[in-house]
């Protein structure tokens, strides 16, 4: 059965919990990103809110379970109703991913603080597994979400950029975006398209991020 999955069995109880502190923490940080910024739409409708329940979309879940990525439930904007619109629209699109980066650094940071005391702790597996599946996931959300195709973050923040011209036709497109991306994604493609990018920004953080706090912790 484990075939089937993106990660093997015993480590998917450390990736379930990953990803309701990610998603949350994500879609959290645009409503309240959003907020500050005179928009209250997520507010109203119950999403400024630290229950996974709220933000996670269960097939978007179980994709992550199946194939290594999937989705939480959109949080809805009204970039009409923000100051400075388009900043605001930028920052709320970064905020996301973002939070995703914060997280893995926070990890890192505690990681690294143990094992630089020996701590009891992570003399078994399971807390070695669960900081190292839940860095590296909240990485992958983080370059994930910032790749310039819809409905990303990265496109908004691109779409911002753009003259209106331009934008308008682009437009018509973009509902066919996320069948070509999931094809990209689910194919030999990959390798030649996204994987490379996986391949090279995430060790990137990983090792900035561990000599960082190496130059701290010893």
């Amino acid at each position: 059965m484990s075939n089937f999955l993106a990660y093997p069995l015993e480590t998917l109880p450390y990736v379930v919990v990953t990803i309701l502190i990610a998603f949350t923490v994500h879609e959290w940080a645009h409503a309240y990103t959003a907020l500050l910024f005179g928009d209250d739409t997520a507010k109203r409708e119950g999403r400024l809110s630290p229950n996974p329940f709220v933000h996670v979309d269960l097939i978007g879940l179980l994709m992550v379970v199946l194939v290594g990525f999937g989705w939480a439930k959109p949080t809805p904007v009204n970039r009409f109703n923000l100051k400075k619109r388009r900043l605001g629209s930028i920052l709320v699109s970064l905020a996301g991913p973002i939070s995703n980066l914060l997280l893995a650094f926070i990890a890192m940071g505690i990681f690294m603080f143990l094992v630089s005391h020996n701590h009891s702790i992570l003399t078994g597996t399971i807390w070695s597994n669960f900081f190292t599946i839940f860095i590296q996931l909240n990485l992958v959300l983080f370059v994930f979400n910032l790749i310039p195709f819809p409905p990303l973050d990265g496109y908004q923040i691109i779409l911002e950029f753009l003259p209106m011209r331009i934008r308008e036709k682009i437009a018509p497109v973009e509902q066919y975006a996320f069948l070509v991306f999931l094809i990209i994604a689910l194919t030999p493609l990959y390798n030649f398209t996204i994987g490379p990018i996986f391949s090279t920004v995430i060790p990137f953080f990983i090792n900035g991020m561990t000599e960082f706090y190496q130059g701290i912790f010893f």
